[in-house]
């Protein structure tokens, strides 16, 4: 697709998101328009071997051992690093970039934080403007109930039935930010998850999965909330 040259990034990036969505807890609709890419998507990476090693390493956290990451089967394109704010977006606003698979926290003096992450496969995403209203270490993980009637296994971790349990296979990983739009949860979250292979892809059911390290590095950035959020298709 081709973008006009003296169209300004921010103005193509919001142009391509709406506030409408038609919910369904963490499984909303949502229409898509193609976006740019926004660099190669190789990229070089800009860490030492123990560098990364020290980012993707094993971490014990509040009790559970997270393993770590195989950094070296990873595109280093989506390695935990610092660059240039592509969104224009005020500091401390996050943005999610679904096509290219980049979450931003935006800093200060024209610089953001930039992760990779997995999105939700086609069908299963949402979009728009909310605010990032709490977050949670060691999420207890609740599946909607659209999906639990495509997969009635997951009854046993209803609301009823008290949700899943907190760990390392729980779903929503070592921390959730829940995102909130015009005062009511979408169901939809910013979570870490134990299966770093979905970094990059679209595979979940619509909310945005991060390496668990990747995770708790945002959940300790954000730290005045609510906090703006975009979600961008």
């Amino acid at each position: 697709m081709l973008v006009d040259k003296t169209m300004s990034r921010r103005t193509f990036l919001l142009g391509a998101v709406s506030t409408t969505a038609v919910l369904t807890g963490c499984v909303s609709q949502y229409p898509s328009q193609p976006v740019a890419p926004a660099e190669p998507r190789i990229g070089a990476t800009p860490y030492t071997a123990a560098q990364l090693d020290a980012m993707y390493g094993p971490l014990e956290d509040n009790g559970y051992m997270i393993p770590a990451v195989p950094w070296r089967q990873i595109d280093p394109l989506y390695y935990r690093q610092e660059v240039r704010d592509p969104t224009g977006e005020a500091p401390g606003t996050v943005v999610v970039d679904t096509p290219n698979r980049f979450l931003y926290l935006v800093g200060e003096n024209g610089m953001a934080m930039r992760y990779g992450v997995g999105i939700g496969r086609a069908g299963f995403s949402w979009g728009g403007n909310g605010v990032i209203q709490w977050k949670q270490e060691w999420p207890k993980w609740f599946p909607p109930k659209e999906m639990i009637e495509r997969d009635p296994k997951l009854e046993k971790y209803s609301n009823e039935n008290g949700g899943m349990e907190p760990g390392l296979m729980n779903p929503l990983g070592a921390r959730a930010l829940y995102i909130f739009e015009n005062g009511k949860d979408t169901l939809y979250r910013v979570h870490g998850n134990p299966d770093w292979t979905s970094i990059g892809k679209a595979v979940s059911s619509g909310c945005i999965r991060m390496l668990n390290q990747d995770v708790i590095d945002l959940y300790n950035r954000v730290n005045n909330l609510p906090a703006p959020i975009v979600v961008y298709q």
